[in-house]
């Protein structure tokens, strides 16, 4: 079924209040969680608010939370979540890095004890929208083994970059491992096998069963060794950056909370928008398949959701409306 835009966002900024939230704060998550679902990242939108809803009544989200900054290093700025909603601290972070950019070209923003920030290419399109080159980074619990390993030892460390252009941004957003476990989980409610071997089933053979996957936590690094040696820097940045807790620390206190992110913006007058074009034209040009630079299936399902209505799973539907 699909849902208008506006009433999912009024259904989320809704329980967000009952759950806590003030109404500005409320309004900002629900706007990107309504954004997700409306861009097509349905794992990170709908499909998650339930989870985020328990973790909020577990006390392991605390909605009163406000982000502050700790130290400060020239344009390199550490900052405190207090583990609150990590959309909201996401959102102020990369606002503030944005700022910094604005004002000295560069602007860079770790923050420590924060929460997921759901899909992390909203940060991407929201440095993007303001003008600024936008790349950021989160850790997260192990979720995946280092290339060789067995145990999921490594988070799936999603990294982000966008550039602005005058149509609509150009945005990566991609996990460690080949499947984001939220598409997993997308093609785990729709009954589906992935269409490419995503990760190890308990007997160590590689699995296009989500299912399997979501239950071993072994997915399949995106390059092998290269997505593990990816994934293992990431958390080393992050931890250089803010001195929050790693994956190891993350793990161990089996929930995902308390984690670590960067964000990053660069701005400047001129980003050559002309080589840009020329870039994405060669790499369309005489294939004989339609291909799409990261971020323009996003744009196109965006148009189409907001003119038809926002696709939404029903059962989901109903258990987010019965919280």
């Amino acid at each position: 079924m699909r849902v208008k835009y506006e009433e999912l966002k009024g259904v989320f900024k809704e329980k967000l209040i009952d759950l806590g939230f003030d109404s500005a704060k409320a309004d900002i998550v629900a706007g990107i969680f309504a954004d997700n679902s409306r861009d097509g990242v349905y794992s990170h939108g709908l499909n998650r608010f339930p989870v985020f809803a328990q973790l909020i009544k577990d006390g392991l989200v605390d909605p009163n939370a406000i982000p502050e900054m700790a130290e400060k290093h020239g344009l390199i700025e550490t900052w405190e979540g207090y583990n609150g909603p990590g959309m909201f601290n996401a959102t102020v972070c990369m606002d503030r890095a944005i700022e910094l950019a604005k004002q000295y070209g560069v602007g860079i923003v770790g923050i420590r004890n924060t929460n997921h920030w759901m899909r992390g290419g909203t940060y991407g399109w929201q440095a993007a929208q303001a003008d600024c080159i936008g790349i950021c980074f989160t850790n997260a619990m192990g979720s995946m083994p280092p290339w060789g390993g067995t145990f999921p030892r490594l988070g799936n460390n999603p990294l982000v970059i966008a550039v602005p252009r005058p149509e609509h941004p150009i945005v990566l957003d991609m996990a460690m491992s080949q499947y984001s476990y939220g598409k997993m989980q997308e093609y785990e409610l729709k009954q589906k096998q992935l269409p490419f071997e995503g990760g190890f089933d308990s007997k160590g053979e590689l699995t296009r069963d989500p299912a399997e996957i979501r239950k071993t936590k072994r997915a399949l690094p995106i390059g092998l060794w290269k997505g593990s040696g990816l994934a293992l820097m990431l958390d080393v940045l992050l931890a250089a950056l803010t001195g929050g807790r790693t994956v190891e620390q993350i793990t161990a206190s089996g929930k995902e909370f308390g984690v670590s992110q960067c964000f990053i913006a660069i701005h400047k007058p001129d980003l050559h928008e002309n080589l840009i074009a020329g870039i994405l034209e060669y790499t369309k040009s005489e294939s004989p398949q339609e291909i799409s630079f990261p971020g323009e299936n996003t744009y196109r399902t965006r148009l189409e959701n907001l003119r038809d209505g926002v696709p939404v799973n029903e059962e989901m539907w109903e258990k987010v409306k019965a919280i």
